[in-house]
């Protein structure tokens, strides 16, 4: 596997793992995964992932914004065709970015010379909006537990969009009023002024020294 690059985006914690691909007239090749290359890394080499998906949306879908707790659920997304906006959510108590939610642009086009994870780690409630039919795969280092998932809901009008860039707020909007489409289990995400009174939410406390 190419490793190109590996840097934050918004949050320490929140990084992107850049790949190349070899792209020639028949198509490209590419690794996505080898454990030696990603066991280099420091915030994952002692991952193990334990369950990997693959999901489908149509343009001006919305999903999210997702979490879970024990199994705490880390998580290495990546579009394998299409674009998509990955969403995430500062949820650890005590986080001076508490309630600040980050965006970055996630393309997989054929033609593209590299692609991308992204990793969102436990203390991100995590989610995508999708500009046009798309394409995921993510691996997570917890199997799915629906008896401790959560949700907050993208739309909340307390979350705080200050870290993200003013044009991506104004599509973000734009795209729910006029394209969007989430499931009815999402719309009934919490608020976060409910998530903060909710027990729940103390499974999530940040550590300055661990950051998670």
């Amino acid at each position: 596997m190419k490793i190109l690059d590996v840097s934050s985006v918004i949050f320490p914690e929140i990084k992107v793992i850049k790949y190349a691909r070899f792209v020639d007239t028949r198509g490209f090749f590419t690794e996505i995964y080898r454990k030696s290359d990603f066991q280099k890394i420091d915030f994952l080499k002692n991952k193990e992932f334990l369950q990997c998906n693959v999901s489908s949306s149509e343009k001006g879908v919305i999903r999210g914004l997702h979490l879970q707790w024990n199994p705490y659920l880390d998580k290495l997304v990546r579009v394998v065709n299409g674009r998509m906006i990955d969403l995430f959510l500062d949820i650890r108590l005590n986080s001076p970015t508490f309630g600040k939610i980050g965006t970055y642009e996630l393309v997989g086009h054929d033609d593209k010379e590299y692609n991308e994870w992204i990793w969102i780690p436990k203390g991100f409630a995590h989610g995508s909006v999708f500009k046009e039919k798309t394409t995921i795969e993510y691996f997570c280092t917890s199997e799915y537990s629906p008896q401790t998932e959560a949700s907050i809901y993208p739309l909340a009008p307390d979350i705080d969009w200050s870290l993200t860039d003013i044009s991506i707020k104004i599509f973000f909007n734009d795209f729910v009023n006029n394209e969007s489409l989430m499931s009815e289990k999402d719309k009934k995400g919490f608020t976060l002024a409910q998530w903060l009174k909710d027990e729940k939410s103390k499974n999530f406390i940040y550590d300055d020294q661990n950051r998670v």
